[in-house]
């Protein structure tokens, strides 16, 4: 079954259990306008299904936006034809979820422990995908998160608070890491549709350097000292492809001075005016030539050439990075 065909049954699936509780609401109190203008919308989407022209826009024809369609399945018009109030409303909800995003990222320098932290976050419209995250235990560690939710825009913003609200919530409970990503691998498949999924790094910084990290498909963090970078390649699949996913564990030791480097796509994969990508052979050389002791020193050097780089080309992806320095 393609990708376009498993949305469309989620969507119905999502359809019908709405009818079926707007049904279950009217059977206990009176049936509302408002109960009655709901059913009448499902069955009007339920219909478009029926007919092929579910996903179309109501006045132009076009494909509706499929971020919209998976946070809203009754939706009828694509962005460019909403009503004044309609787009007054979609932008005060997206300033809300980027106030809300914004407020539950990690302070960007981080100091714990002989540890130094810094993080560039930057979204490519008001709300990201990208997930970052630090956690200090109460025995002496730093926990760090950093992925990559499937998309871009409201979908991919609400998985990515998904995966926050998750990862703070099992690391409190003591689980080995391997674990910690097993559960909330399970947690993450059994809470989401079957066509979303993220890509993730989950690592555990103990004070004497010592890293254990887990790679759950995503790009291989570098590990830079004595003058050589190693990947830390990935251990097992993306979050939430299959509920039963098991995931190993590398071990580094990183000594005074060294460094791991993180980083999404969007840095990897981002653009200059032709066409042409910034690539892991140009990042690994920035990073080799680095000499300013500091996270926030390798973070703002591989900003300065990536922005450098793609000056004059428009943003098509969030970029994060983010660098744990030991000292």
């Amino acid at each position: 079954m393609n990708m376009v065909a498993n949305t469309d049954i989620l969507l119905r699936d999502q359809l019908l259990n709405r009818r079926q509780k707007l049904e279950s609401v009217a059977s206990t109190i009176h049936e509302t306008a408002e109960i009655k203008r709901l059913l009448r919308e499902v069955d009007q989407a339920l219909g478009r299904m029926a007919n092929g022209v579910y996903g179309l826009c109501a006045v132009c024809r076009d494909p509706i936006e499929p971020a919209r369609l998976m946070a809203n399945p009754l939706a009828q018009f694509c962005l460019d034809h909403l009503t004044p109030d309609e787009r007054q409303a979609l932008e005060e909800d997206l300033e809300m979820a980027s106030r809300i995003q914004r407020e539950l990222l990690p302070r960007p320098d981080v100091h714990f422990d002989g540890w130094d932290v810094h993080y560039h976050y930057e979204p490519a419209g008001m709300v990201s995908g990208d997930y970052c995250d630090l956690v200090m235990d109460g025995g002496g560690n730093l926990y760090f998160m950093f992925g990559d939710v499937m998309g871009k825009g409201v979908a991919a913003s609400m998985l990515m608070v998904h995966l926050h609200a998750m990862f703070r919530s099992l690391i409190s409970v003591g689980l080995s890491l391997n674990q910690l990503v097993e559960r909330a691998n399970r947690v993450f498949c059994e809470s989401t549709l079957s066509t979303h999924y993220a890509t993730l790094v989950c690592g555990k910084a103990s004070r004497t350097g010592e890293t254990e990290i887990v790679n759950a498909g995503h790009l291989p963090p570098l590990v830079i000292g004595n003058g050589r970078i190693a990947p830390v390649n990935a251990t097992g699949i993306p979050l939430g492809l299959f509920c039963s996913g098991e995931f190993s564990t590398d071990h580094v030791r990183l000594g005074t001075g060294d460094a791991l480097l993180l980083y999404t796509d969007g840095l990897s994969e981002a653009e200059d005016p032709s066409g042409s990508e910034y690539g892991r052979e140009r990042l690994l050389s920035v990073v080799g030539n680095h000499r300013k002791p500091s996270a926030e020193s390798f973070v703002a050097a591989c900003m300065d050439d990536v922005t450098a780089f793609r000056v004059g080309a428009p943003k098509k992806d969030d970029l994060t990075i983010m660098a744990l320095r030991r000292v």
